[in-house]
């Protein structure tokens, strides 16, 4: 059963209409003009609204355009005794889900379009529906928060889920946006198909074409054998091209040519591949601001930021800070095998109220370190077992090194330490691994070396 609303000035029609859908098991009602139909919309929701297109108040197509941005809005059927190509162009384009011209055999022919239209219309809610219930299903597990301002992203993400649009997210590094991109996801219709990930900032230039385009065997001097691209192999499903302002200019030209054509050719070849990708692209970067200087073309960043979101660092979302360290807390107490489940009020001030400069990233690791450090009394986290930039202790250079009483594991101490540093090298250098690197007197490559050590 379904509500119907009928919409034409022919009141004969109307009743024939009304009769022939209540035999139907629908609920109907009439009207007969495009204003008072607005009206109706305006206050009762309605599953499929029937209409004439040529009424001398407002014409059907009039009424399909207000009716689709009310807050209540339905399906269409458009019908007319007078067809142009142009109108029925018109109307497919603006949503009606079809275009009927009257004859005698009308009332026969719209019971049947209608069925097929509820059919169709049902299978729509249930994929949205069920998009819904997968978007909270991972959102519970990895977007943990329960501010306004989350709450907003996930309402966006909801409704960017279901197009094709390219997604730029932003933010500072730390804040979660890959995982945006993920929820994004897995709430689109591509959830089935891969969701493949690359970080730009993270691959010298000819590397980084490599790893996007693929190549045959021979393109250059170590290509033994035909790779696929990441790009390709996303095919069906999302590619996640995070860092994307660390491109160089060269690169976004290619980007932009894959996005403009859908189509990618790998190194050494001749011929195009085509690929079907829903880009999500992510910085911590002011891309209008790089723009303007020339560091980021113009035309490429219109391409990437169809539709914006913007994450906001943690410090902006204190209402975030103790539902993270729960979880985390959880978490690590799990991995390691530590019998944790709380925090003394003294260190959940602590957490509330330092300024997180890395952001969920840095709360991440000061609660794995205090799982690791801690003493296991009572299963709760002290002030003791945090780190020094929340408590504000610093060791006494009178005091020197001093070893605990128990012993101290010197291995897993340093490995905790050098950790810590490699973490806020990235912070300081913005997410930039070859900038972190030069800050801690590193080559690139024991730079990758070391974080991947260290699951960063």
């Amino acid at each position: 059963m379904a509500r119907l609303l009928v919409v034409d000035d022919e009141k004969s029609l109307c009743q024939m209409l009304e009769i022939a859908f209540r035999k139907d098991g629908h609920i109907v009602e009439t009207v007969s003009s495009g204003k008072a139909a607005l009206a109706k919309l305006a206050s009762q929701a309605y599953d499929l609204v029937i209409s004439d297109i040529r009424m001398p108040d407002l014409t059907g197509i009039e009424l399909l355009e207000e009716a689709h941005s009310s807050r209540n809005p339905a399906g269409f059927i458009m019908i007319t005794a007078v067809p142009t190509v142009s109108t029925a162009i018109q109307a497919l384009n603006l949503g009606a889900y079809r275009y009927v011209i009257k004859t005698d055999k009308l009332v026969e022919e719209l019971r049947l379009v209608t069925a097929r239209a509820l059919e169709e219309l049902a299978i729509r809610e249930e994929n949205l529906r069920l998009r819904r219930e997968l978007l909270r299903v991972f959102a519970q597990k990895n977007i943990v928060g329960r501010s306004r301002k989350i709450e907003t992203i996930l309402e966006m993400v909801r409704t960017v889920a279901a197009t094709a649009s390219t997604v730029l997210v932003t933010g500072e590094s730390g804040t979660g946006k890959e995982l945006v991109a993920r929820a994004i996801h897995e709430a689109s219709p591509r959830r089935e198909k891969p969701f493949v990930s690359i970080n730009c900032g993270a691959f010298p230039e000819t590397l980084l074409e490599s790893e996007l385009f693929g190549y045959l065997r021979g393109a250059f001097t170590g290509a033994e054998a035909n790779k696929k691209g990441i790009i390709e192999s996303a095919h069906g499903g999302t590619l996640f091209l995070d860092e994307i302002g660390e491109t160089s200019l060269a690169m976004q030209v290619k980007l932009l040519r894959v996005l403009q054509e859908r189509k990618v050719r790998p190194l050494g070849g001749t011929q195009d591949v085509s690929v079907d990708v829903r880009l999500i692209a992510s910085t911590n970067r002011d891309l209008k601001t790089m723009v303007a200087q020339g560091q980021f073309r113009e035309d490429f960043y219109y391409r990437v930021s169809v539709i914006p979101v913007h994450v906001p660092p943690l410090r902006e979302r204190v209402d975030d800070i103790e539902p993270l360290a729960r979880h985390f807390l959880s978490r690590y107490a799990l991995q390691i095998g530590k019998p944790l489940n709380d925090f003394d009020a003294e260190s959940l001030k602590a957490l509330k109220h330092y300024s997180w400069p890395g952001n969920v990233r840095e709360l991440e690791n000061a609660i794995e370190r205090a799982v690791a450090v801690s003493g296991d009394r009572d299963g709760v986290i002290r002030m003791e077992n945090l780190p020094e930039s929340l408590t504000g202790v610093t060791p006494s250079a009178e005091k020197g090194i001093q070893i605990p009483p128990g012993g101290l594991d010197l291995e897993s101490h340093l490995a905790r330490v050098e950790k810590q540093y490699l973490l806020e090298a990235l912070r300081a250098a913005g997410g930039v691994r070859t900038k972190a690197a030069e800050l801690l007197k590193m080559s690139y490559r024991a730079f990758r070396h070391v974080a991947k050590k260290h699951g960063v």
